[in-house]
């Protein structure tokens, strides 16, 4: 979004957050009982907050690892999302992982579902922690110890950092619970929701929508069911108003992921969309069936003794309608999948066209694998940072062979054609200064963005391999800069009449296609290590043949007059870019060599099957 367009809506986004402040500041003002309400909601909140961030900095990659291995079947892409949710008490976190790995190809469609329906159970065992902590026992003697060792341990190292946090959120956690509890008890002076009962399917509409609509501002779910429980024990709700907020929490806890899957892949879309229809559908039939499961809630907690624990039917209740979605949209995954391509298919491969000089300028080449939910991951992040890499390198390729005013199919074939090698350029040829500003500026850029974004501690396999990327888009920005030199005195002979310094570029001009064949034709070997290095080595001494070769026949060609001291710097100079394109272009395909580098393995297909990027015409 351009600065001009920013400028407007970020004041705007600005005046609504003050005035919202103002408002709720207001509001503290009138009633005591209010504020106390969210001064403990906003000590629980940030409790969660302190309790996901220290849990994910004492994993820190396991949790992604543990995804990647555990979606072999649905039965344990299904247990890896019980138990993460259970783990890191945010399912909000479990999604927006599963989307990530989803959208850089990590994890296929099937088992990001079964991890979604794993969530969604997960997330109960959070709740009946809530409902057996909100009984008439207060939790702050338990809290003020873990406050003080919580501090204590973020004096001691990253590990004690972490620690401490989890530490500081349960204590926060435990203190915004007696907090809530304390202030629903006097809040019926100044509010009491029992004044708002409707009979039957209206009354339950309306606790569902109040639901949906305070996990929406709150982004926790979590939240919104510890404030139903303080609600029912204080006996401000009825029970079949909780299970009705409970339903609107489970809906509403799908626009976190939503959001996250705005804008991104079609695979992170696909398991938004998943998530919502197995929310919103599970909400709608518990919301249909309400009576008949409160009733069922009563008639399992009887027996037991807990007939008249509200919380505890509260999250019985939220752990059952959990549970059959699960059984109710298990035998039909499949079929859930090729339904979300059918509702969401591939977007089809943009074609970059390139507009004649005459013409506007066309919109800048931008990235498209980026999504900023893969910086939820370092793994999901490096796969999307080299899908981008590769999206750049076959740019590069094309725009080099643009430089050499060749069509791009010149790239598919596995010979030059000599035909097209001593022709002089199309007058409607492009320039590839242009291209670079068009299309390669705007990706390279991006990609340093997002590598620059991502704020998770990297293990030293990822700090080589984000320094290894930086390298490559570097050197394919490098190999793309002397195209773009090259070109000039590569255009202004080729048009000239037949000469010692017009057959001199042809050469180079064969040279560097030649070159562009090999790199595509390496990048498609499948070999061991040691073959792969061998046919690399191969290439180095012919690119040094060459050079050694050319340089003798251009001192040659100087001796017998056939060259004179102006075009031999020329073609010397040239020379030198050409060379340079050639090491560029190695030095990428060479990431991927040495044990440890496989990440960078896809980098050795810079040219892709699907067409050209920048048509010639």
């Amino acid at each position: 979004m351009p600065d001009s367009d920013r400028g407007p809506l970020s004041q705007l986004r600005s005046f609504t957050w003050v005035f919202l402040c103002a408002l709720l500041a207001l509001s503290f003002w009138f009633s005591a009982s209010w504020l106390a309400l969210c001064a403990g909601l906003a000590l629980f909140l940030f409790g969660i907050q302190c309790l996901e961030e220290g849990l994910r900095q004492l994993a820190g990659g396991k949790l992604e690892r543990l995804l990647a291995l555990s979606t072999a079947t649905p039965f344990k892409s299904l247990m890896f999302g019980v138990t993460a949710t259970m783990l890191v008490q945010s399912s909000s976190l479990v999604s927006l992982l599963t989307i990530a790995f989803i959208g850089t190809g990590l994890i296929q469609m099937a088992a990001g579902i079964a991890i979604v329906f794993g969530a969604n159970l997960g997330t109960t065992s959070g709740i009946w922690l809530l409902a057996v902590a909100g009984q008439d026992v207060s939790l702050g003697p338990l809290a003020l110890p873990l406050l003080v060792f919580g501090v204590l341990g973020s004096f001691n190292g990253p590990r004690g950092q972490a620690a401490g946090r989890v530490a500081l959120g349960v204590a926060l956690l435990l203190l915004g619970i007696d907090q809530m509890k304390t202030a629903f008890a006097t809040l019926a002076i100044d509010f009491d929701p029992l004044r708002y009962q409707f009979p039957g399917l209206a009354g339950h509409l309306l606790f569902t929508g109040v639901g949906v609509l305070v996990t929406v501002l709150l982004q926790s779910s979590h939240a919104t069911l510890m404030l139903s429980l303080a609600a029912l024990a204080s006996g401000h709700l009825v029970l079949e108003q909780g299970l009705a907020i409970a339903i609107g929490s489970n809906m509403g806890s799908t626009v976190t992921a939503v959001i996250a899957a705005l804008g991104g892949t079609r695979g992170g879309q696909r398991l938004a969309l998943a998530h919502v229809l197995f929310n919103f559908t599970t909400g709608i039939l518990a919301l249909a069936l309400l009576p008949l499961l409160a009733a069922l809630v009563r008639g399992l907690t009887a027996p037991l003794g807990l007939g008249g624990n509200l919380l505890i039917q509260l999250a019985l209740f939220h752990s059952l309608f959990n549970a059959a979605g699960v059984l109710l949209f298990w035998p039909w995954q499949g079929r859930l999948a090729v339904l979300l391509v059918r509702l969401l298919p591939d977007r089809v491969e943009p074609r970059v066209l390139i507009a004649e000089a005459a013409q506007p300028p066309a919109e800048p080449t931008r990235a498209r694998y980026l999504d900023d939910s893969a910086l939820a991951s370092a793994d999901a992040a490096a796969s999307a940072v080299v899908q981008e890499l590769q999206h750049l390198a076959r740019l590069s390729l094309e725009v080099i062979c643009h430089a050499l005013y060749l069509p791009v199919d010149q790239l598919d074939r596995s010979r030059s054609d000599e035909s097209l090698l001593g022709t002089r350029p199309d007058p409607r040829a492009l320039d590839a200064e242009q291209l670079y500003q068009r299309h390669i500026k705007g990706v390279y850029s991006d990609l340093l963005s997002f590598m620059s974004r991502l704020e998770i501690d990297l293990d030293e396999v990822h700090q080589h391999f984000w320094i290894g990327c930086q390298l490559a888009a570097l050197q394919l920005v490098d190999a793309v800069k002397d195209a773009k030199h090259l070109q000039k005195n590569l255009g202004r002979y080729l048009r000239q009449e037949d000469s010692a310094a017009r057959q001199a570029y042809v050469e180079l001009r064969r040279h560097l296609l030649g070159v562009l064949h090999e790199v595509r034709e390496l990048g498609q070997l499948e070999l061991p290590d040691a073959l792969w290095d061998e046919r690399l080595r191969g290439f180095d001494d012919a690119a040094a043949a060459f050079d050694g070769a050319f340089r003798r026949r251009l001192f040659a060609a100087v001796r017998a007059r056939r060259l004179d001291g102006l075009q031999a710097s020329s073609l010397m100079n040239d020379l030198g870019y050409a060379s340079r394109i050639t090491q560029s272009l190695r030095n990428v395909l060479l990431l991927g060599q040495g044990e440890g580098n496989e990440l960078f393995r896809p980098l050795r297909q810079p040219a892709g099957e699907d067409g050209p990027l920048i048509p010639s015409e």
